[in-house]
């Protein structure tokens, strides 16, 4: 149990500081580029989840049993899937009911990254239960 809470903190800390760098890719795309918002939160996202994978492969799911690239195309499978949630929740958050962009984001974020750590614990790392 204790390795468990201690990867968790591990994956809240990595997905965090990524988390942020998408948030500011995301400022940086619409404020300064005037991307639309759904093509700059994919991109952003897309980076972000990128940079997650090889500190979470080095720092928090340490011992995996799948080789590197399999682990990124399988990771990128789960965070296509977490993009889609990305994309379809800023819509519905920030078109339909007029939310604004980083609000919006932040309840999302609450989403996917729950839904992207239990997969990549018990599908793509395969680590879950081992120290």
């Amino acid at each position: 149990m204790q390795k468990t809470i201690e990867r968790f903190i591990k994956y809240t800390f990595v997905g965090t500081a990524t988390f942020a760098l998408d948030l500011l890719l995301l400022v940086f795309l619409t404020d300064y580029f005037k991307v639309p918002y759904l093509p700059a939160a994919g991109v952003s996202f897309l980076i972000a989840v990128s940079l997650n994978y090889v500190l979470s492969r080095r720092y928090v799911f340490r011992g995996s049993l799948r080789s590197t690239g399999s682990g990124y195309l399988n990771f990128l499978s789960i965070a296509v899937l977490g993009l889609l949630i990305v994309l379809a929740g800023m819509y519905v958050l920030v078109s339909l009911l007029g939310l604004p962009l980083l609000p919006s984001r932040l309840i999302v974020a609450a989403v996917t990254g729950f839904w992207n750590y239990l997969l990549n614990l018990f599908v793509n790392f395969k680590v879950a239960g081992k120290h």
